[in-house]
């Protein structure tokens, strides 16, 4: 790749500037390497990730975090050679090193393919949008205007620019609206179905009207949301963690805006003002494998965290991806006189 050394980074980068290199290059991974230019591992969004579950501070170097055995090849071999290394090996990114160990050029498979992936992204949009009214009067609120566009509309652009193309949309209310508008989403460059809800089914319910059920792992993500998540970084943390299903999640941050006493019966211990307590919460998208459609009552409303609970109770492997990039739910008035303050900056 042009530029290899834009994505060197060392064992004491902080977790912060690593985040930067990885979101900012199209390759979404970083090579480790010593101050002599040796390949010392790789740092993916995975990685990065999964340091943060584990209550990794963003200030924090990266030392114990990255990928100290990684795949490479040496420079001897050639451009066919290189891809069919990574083919059979299912890798798609592979440093390359000359000399001493020295990282001289990253391989990409996907410099080769125009990769557009077969998933299918399965939107909510029936929801009445109560909390929006009037505005919701006669639009669903996936199709409010947020930056002079339906939101809706900026969740497709953000899916099919990472090469998702296939789309169900789940509608109910002011239905037409939101078909008249997407038909079946060819002038968006995409594929679009509709699932219409006679009634209220919840954003797990709805699922079991697909007429054809995904034969891969499928996202679902409510239609009132605008974020700049990586949707190709979801589905390899969910590949690579074999998961049965994934919950995106966000941190959320809420201050008590009093002092804490802590106390042993009546004996004061400490007082903590204002303490700020951090939680991860669900942020309503997730990545499930065909085989959830299954757990699902037919017919019933049901809603994804009911969901989430019965594959809890059955010991399934559900995991969560800690959510980075931007995220906003549009639900009340606030959100959307924010969203619309803070389009500009972050989808232009």
């Amino acid at each position: 790749m042009d530029n290899y050394l834009e994505i060197c980074i060392y064992p004491t980068t902080s977790i912060r500037e690593a985040m930067e290199v990885i979101g900012g290059g199209r390759v979404k991974i970083a090579l480790v390497v010593d101050f002599d230019g040796q390949l010392l591992g790789t740092l993916n969004d995975g990685d990065v990730r999964r340091s943060i579950l584990k209550g990794k501070g963003l200030e924090e170097n990266i030392e114990d975090s990255y990928n100290a055995t990684p795949i490479y090849i040496d420079n001897e071999k050639s451009q066919n050679e290189l891809l069919d290394f990574c083919l059979k090996n299912n890798i798609n990114q592979l440093p390359i090193v000359g000399k001493n160990n020295k990282v001289v050029d990253l391989f990409i498979v996907d410099e080769f393919f125009l990769k557009q992936h077969k998933n299918t992204v399965v939107l909510m949009v029936g929801g009445l949008g109560s909390r929006l009214r009037p505005l919701t009067e006669n639009t669903p609120k996936p199709m409010l205007e947020v930056g002079g566009k339906p939101i809706l509309e900026t969740i497709i652009e953000g899916f099919a620019k990472s090469g998702f193309n296939n789309f169900v949309m789940c509608i109910g209310y002011k239905a037409d609206v939101i078909r008249n508008h997407f038909k079946d989403g060819s002038e968006f460059g995409v594929s679009i179905e509709y699932v219409t809800e006679s009634k209220r089914m919840g954003t797990a319910g709805a699922l079991t009207l697909i007429k054809k059920k995904p034969k891969e792992a499928f996202f679902v993500m409510n239609g009132d949301l605008l974020t700049k998540a990586s949707y190709e970084s979801l589905l390899e943390f969910h590949k690579f963690n074999k998961a049965v299903a994934t919950m995106c999640v966000r941190e959320y941050d809420i201050e008590v805006p009093y002092g804490v006493v802590s106390m042993n019966n009546e004996n004061i211990t400490s007082i903590e003002e204002k303490p700020v307590h951090s939680f991860f919460v669900n942020s309503g998208i997730y990545l499930l494998e065909p085989e959830c459609i299954d757990l699902i009552p037919n017919n019933k409303y049901y809603d994804m965290p009911s969901l989430f609970e019965k594959m809890i109770s059955l010991e399934e492997k559900i995991i969560s991806f800690p959510l980075r990039e931007y995220w906003l739910d549009i639900g009340r008035m606030p959100e959307y006189e924010q969203a619309n303050k803070e389009y500009p900056g972050v989808f232009k």
